[in-house]
């Protein structure tokens, strides 16, 4: 395929540019790339795109999400969660390994990279598990996943709770300059179904304090540390952990960290009236932690914006709260809820390109997150003044356990291309 796409606003984070351009892709890649001021060569016959007022990014990439293929066809599958991951803007994508059967082998590892390239909406990163069966005790084979494609080592949505075992697998990763993501829970602590304050007091509900999410990321962050290994923390949720991330990167500590949206926009109140649809794990939290979260963002401390896509059907989630299962979807949610923090003035929108594109890319190590020519045409369009309802008959994903169901959104990719073909286009 062949096409210009022009009156654009440029945002490449790989280069560090914000300019008013155009670009051109041809065979896959991104042919040429160059601004309004210079004109764009002749294109007779090539299919153009008037973008005025429209933003291009690097395709989006998610290093958290879950897409429950194989085992749990029935709540998404890699198809649907692909397609949803398009819609959204994102053109690569990272899955946990907590499936059923568990992401501990190379035979699955495979399965998933199979049925992500028969799709074809998304590239799919599988994350692969530290412990086999995400039990804790026993490495799985560093080595052998790695060489059939898995990108980092993750027991996500369980955490490694013995520190020897974390120890030894922060060790064996750093023999080959692999990433660990890190579920930062202390067990002991995490018995409750919500945050521990005020509103779980009103509630009747028993809570999960701050404490339970900062013990681990302290005891995380030093466990790197002392071995030198490359640590990503995941979801963070709380004013602690920002600041234990903030001081461990400055004594040197090889340490990258992620929030996602529900963090810097939602607080524990979103729960009142036993919402099951803000039931997740780590809770939501207070208005404290909320802007110590966007705070984190600003100043660097947290690099990538991921969404923890977590789909879950009416069963799991239509139920009393304590018995509903943790986490929302957030593929079709992430990028207008984050340019809101563009339009707050927390971030630019180059900035926001660095969280959600260029930081999460280079955190695994699959490249992109640059407007470059020669480079694959992994774009995502974005129209930031756009406003839509958020509904759940226009969902991709097979789930629609989202808080947001219902409710007004401004800004959203309107196109996203993988490998110079539209994934996704929004009509209209």
């Amino acid at each position: 395929m062949r096409f210009l796409l022009k009156n654009a606003r440029l945002l490449d984070p790989g280069n560090k540019t914000d300019i008013e351009g155009w670009l051109l892709v041809e065979d896959m890649n991104i042919a040429l790339v160059g601004t309004s001021q210079e004109g764009h060569p002749d294109v007779s016959g090539v299919e153009v795109h008037d973008l005025q007022g429209c933003w291009i990014m690097p395709g989006l990439v998610d290093m958290h999400v879950h897409l429950r293929e194989p085992g749990q066809e029935y709540k998404e599958t890699i198809e649907t969660g692909t397609r949803a991951a398009a819609a959204g803007g994102f053109t690569s994508i990272a899955c946990m390994p907590n499936t059923n059967p568990c992401n501990d082998n190379a035979a699955v590892t495979n399965f998933i990279i199979s049925k992500a390239t028969e799709a074809g909406y998304a590239r799919v990163y599988p994350v692969a598990a530290i412990t086999k069966g995400q039990k804790g005790r026993e490495l799985t084979e560093f080595g052998e996943l790695l060489a059939v494609g898995a990108v980092a080592f993750s027991d996500d949505g369980v955490p490694v709770a013995d520190a020897s075992v974390m120890r030894h697998a922060l060790e064996y990763a750093s023999s080959f300059n692999a990433l660990i993501i890190t579920h930062a829970e202390e067990p002991s602590l995490a018995t409750g179904s919500m945050n521990e304050g005020v509103v779980s007091t009103l509630l009747g509900l028993k809570g999960i304090p701050n404490a339970c999410e900062d013990i681990a990321v302290f005891r995380d962050t030093c466990l790197a540390e002392l071995t030198g290994a490359r640590l990503h923390i995941a979801h963070v949720s709380t004013k602690g952990a920002v600041e234990i991330i903030r001081l461990a990167k400055r004594r040197g500590v090889h340490v990258t960290a992620e929030t996602a949206p529900h963090y810097f926009t939602l607080t524990e109140e979103a729960v009142t009236g036993y919402n099951t649809f803000a039931k997740m794990n780590p809770p939501l939290r207070t208005e404290e932690d909320r802007i110590a979260i966007i705070e984190g963002l600003k100043d660097g401390t947290l690099d990538a914006i991921a969404t923890d896509h977590a789909p879950h059907s009416v069963l799991e989630k239509e139920k009393e709260f304590e018995a509903a299962a943790n986490g929302i979807i957030g593929l079709e949610t992430a990028l207008p809820l984050s340019i809101e923090l563009v339009r707050q003035g927390y971030l630019t929108p180059l900035e926001l390109a660095f969280k959600m594109s260029y930081n999460p890319s280079h955190i695994l190590g699959i490249g992109g997150g640059m407007l470059k020519k020669g480079m694959p045409a992994d774009l995502c369009i974005i129209d930031p003044n756009v406003t839509f309802t958020f509904k759940k008959g226009d969902l991709f994903s097979k789930s629609y356990n989202s808080p947001w169901l219902g409710q007004k959104l401004k800004g959203r990719a309107v196109m996203t291309i993988k490998k110079g073909c539209f994934t996704h286009k929004k009509s209209g």
